[in-house]
């Protein structure tokens, strides 16, 4: 199964239409190419599997196939959505509102070493979890770092270190006289106590894990040998006792704080339209937004919405809805390149559109470089030559012109190869349809197709050795009348073109044979069992398949 391409910003997706033939795909690549020259950030796509033949024709050039496109939906990547830096889940609650305060933000995303999202911590979060802070073991209870409490404090250490913390205490102040300090203070407790030698020493005695002398107090020599001999640490604050008693509960790290279970998080790729559900359901003031190894990349609100981004396309080798990338109403299309009949593609403004009357989108592509004055690598020339060899079957399609054979000479003077010896490997690699399954064949170059209120689907094979489709017509003939009844067709056909004797088999399913008959004036009868009729010297749907069914239509 193929991965479908993740979408990039900022660029312009340049496809041909679905179900690709080689034109489709070579015209995307060399376009590509040409508006690099220019300046643009363009980047070839497929809107489906390459057949047998233009893989021949990428392969002979050494020339990767584009990427896959599946969709052009706005996503959420498209969006201009906030980027917040992230927090370690360590840091006080005090470093967070600070960091909430400078950054004029109500929300932090929480990560882990490897930057994987774990939760977020809210100005909700913080005030909540502060207001209710009642306990004396709340530092203990939250597993507070040594270092959190010396920032918070912004006090001095002078005295141990994180070996030596035990957060196994709560947190008291030493406002009884020594003597009273054992009916409050047990072993591991932190206490808060002012200049006073002599309940510093008890502190320690009793067995207080930290001692946070305030007002900027000392601790002589005394004090210090007894720390050092009860593994007790020492810091130094210069806030006063009532303001460091406040403060110390704000070193608490902001894990014990966030909120990690039941959040309502999107991917980078999800579509628009899909989230603005959840966000109608949950109503949150924003949601965090990861890629696909979980990291955070942001967070999306529904104001975000109004500031979409829509992707820019150029559509080249079509110019209708059926035939084009779904979500084509959600982007804004610049140019449409093309040399069949105008279709019913729609824009929200005026756009560049190049349509002529020749056999193969290349045939404009390559002259689009040489009205320029540029010359195509030799490689994208032989792409832009291979490509009008196939949709003009070597001249021999009614679509061919004269310009298409100029064009063709001209690119393969410049990629060096012999349209004769070329066009041979190429049609003999692409014409091999054996071990091919009903829906390969169907779809291989497959275009719907839009008359009032018909709908009919035109499928097409180029080959060299057209009995090997039609032995297995029965099942071709089958698998045709069921798409005919789940897509509800009026009209299936699919064109086997003999590239050699030149001419075509065309089989038919749906409820209107009568289109049929009246398109190339032959009786099949409306209840007859006949699917098929072959057309001597009809090669090209475009030319002497889809003008007559419009003909029978009018």
């Amino acid at each position: 199964m193929e991965q479908e391409v993740f979408i990039l910003k900022d660029v312009i997706y340049i496809m041909g239409h679905k179900n690709p033939d080689t034109d489709s795909i070579c015209a995307a690549i060399a376009y590509s190419e040409f508006k690099k020259i220019l300046g643009f950030n363009a980047v070839p796509v497929r809107l489906g599997d390459i057949n047998n033949e233009t893989k021949y024709v990428l392969e002979y050039f050494n020339i990767p196939a584009p990427i896959l496109l599946t969709t052009v939906k706005t996503q959420v990547s498209d969006l201009d959505i906030d980027v917040v830096n992230p927090v370690a889940p360590d840091i006080s609650i005090k470093s967070a509102w600070t960091i909430m305060k400078k950054n004029n933000v109500k929300v932090l995303p929480v990560i882990d070493e490897n930057n994987k999202f774990l939760g977020i911590v809210s100005l909700s979060d913080i005030t909540e979890k502060y207001m209710d802070i009642l306990e004396k073991d709340v530092i203990s209870a939250s597993r507070t770092p040594l270092q959190n409490i010396v920032d918070t404090l912004q006090a001095k250490l002078v005295y141990g270190d994180r070996e030596f913390f035990k957060e196994t205490g709560n947190v008291l102040v030493a406002a009884m006289a020594p003597n009273d300090m054992e009916l409050y203070i047990n072993e591991g407790d932190i206490v808060i106590t002012g200049n006073r030698k002599d309940s510093q020493l008890k502190a320690i005695s009793i067995g207080a894990s930290c001692l946070i002398i305030t007002c900027n107090g000392q601790a002589d020599d005394e004090v210090l040998d007894a720390a050092r001999k009860h593994n007790c640490v020492v810091m130094v604050t210069p806030w006063d006792t009532f303001n460091t008693a406040r403060l110390i509960n704000q070193s608490i790290p902001v894990e014990s704080t966030m909120t990690r279970d039941n959040i309502v998080s999107f991917e980078i790729d999800d579509y628009v339209d899909d989230i603005k559900d959840k966000m109608l359901q949950t109503r949150y003031r924003s949601y965090p937004v990861l890629d696909e190894l979980g990291r955070i990349k942001g967070f999306v609100a529904r104001y975000h919405l109004i500031s979409q981004r829509r992707k820019k396309v150029i559509l080249l080798d079509h110019n209708e809805i059926s035939l084009t990338v779904d979500g084509i109403e959600q982007a804004d299309i610049l140019e449409i390149i093309d040399h069949h009949r105008i279709g019913d593609i729609q824009t929200l403004n005026p756009v560049y559109f190049k349509n002529e009357p020749v056999g193969s989108t290349s045939t404009i592509i390559a002259n689009m470089y040489f009205d320029n004055g540029l010359k195509p690598q030799k490689r994208i020339a032989g792409l832009l030559c291979a490509a009008i060899l196939s949709d003009t079957l070597k001249f021999k399609s009614p679509t061919n012109t004269p310009m298409d054979r100029t064009t063709a000479l001209r690119l393969a003077d410049i990629a060096g190869i012999d349209i004769d010896a070329f066009a041979s490997a190429m049609f003999k690699e692409g014409s091999s349809l054996k071990g091919k399954t009903p829906e390969e064949l169907l779809y291989q170059d497959f275009k719907e197709f839009r008359f009032g209120k018909y709908k009919i689907g035109i499928g097409q094979i180029n080959t060299t050795d057209k009995d090997s489709v039609l032995h297995i017509r029965e099942e071709l003939s089958e698998y045709m009348q069921q798409v005919c009844r789940n897509k509800s067709y009026n009209l299936i056909m699919l064109i086997v073109t003999d590239i050699i004797n030149e001419g075509s088999e065309i089989m038919f399913e749906g409820n209107d044979k009568w289109l049929i008959s009246k398109a190339f004036n032959i009786d099949v009868g409306a209840d007859s069992r006949k699917n098929s009729i072959y057309l001597k010297g009809v090669m090209s749907r475009k030319k002497q398949i889809v003008p007559f069914l419009m003909a029978a239509l009018e």
